[in-house]
């Protein structure tokens, strides 16, 4: 997992690193408003800790953390990861016991530089993502959360197929440093055809 790399036509995702960060908050310059309610490293410390934090998660094994890379010149265009990985204490004689991989998974922590705003690159890194956690690693469940507030977020997800399950009341800090509220979305296995046949499209025609 650790050297997991997912390429497309417009958007490479390669594992995060220290290496990164001079080019993460290069990525970050320009309207912070745009990240109202997505934490963002706004420091060289901030993005240090941020990296390494990832990079711990990853190494328990719970996290799977990309730099977001523009492919048509490898520009650093923003990160995302997955993490949350759950893997369920299956029976003996059951088919998906000792798997070793995960059985859910949670994809987040995705932010983008204002330029990659509105491009195919959020819309195909999510295929990218999901095509792996669902073909690759079978899960059972991809979910989302972000804040309530994010509207933006929110209609993305709604865009791509995610279904809304409801609200998690202060369930996580938020970047104001309030408890924030969070949307949660999901897709399941059994909606992942019909969630690519939906995205394939929108990426191409981006």
């Amino acid at each position: 997992m650790e050297s997991l790399v997912l390429t497309g036509k417009h958007v490479c995702l390669e594992p995060l690193e220290q290496r990164h960060r001079d080019d993460l908050m290069a990525a970050l310059a320009g309207d912070s408003s745009l990240y109202q309610w997505t934490f963002v490293p706004r420091t060289t410390e901030e993005a240090t800790k941020y990296i390494q934090t990832a990079l711990e998660w990853s190494g328990a094994g719970t996290s799977v953390p990309f730099a977001t890379v523009r492919a048509k010149d490898g520009v650093v265009i923003g990160s995302t990861r997955f993490f949350n990985l759950e893997r369920w204490p299956w029976p003996p004689g059951h088919p998906r016991e000792g798997r070793g991989l995960p059985d859910i998974c949670e994809i987040g922590y995705t932010w983008l530089a204002p330029s990659a705003i509105r491009t195919a690159a959020n819309t195909e890194a999510k295929l990218l993502m999901l095509t792996h956690a669902f073909e690759v690693w079978q899960v059972l469940r991809v979910s989302f959360h972000t804040d309530v507030r994010n509207l933006r977020s929110r209609a993305a997800l709604e865009r791509i197929g995610g279904r809304l399950e409801g609200t998690f009341r202060a369930h996580r800090l938020a970047s104001d440093f309030t408890p924030r509220d969070s949307a949660r979305y999901s897709i399941l296995a059994a909606e992942w055809p019909g969630v690519k046949e939906r995205l394939d499209p929108l990426v191409n025609q981006e």
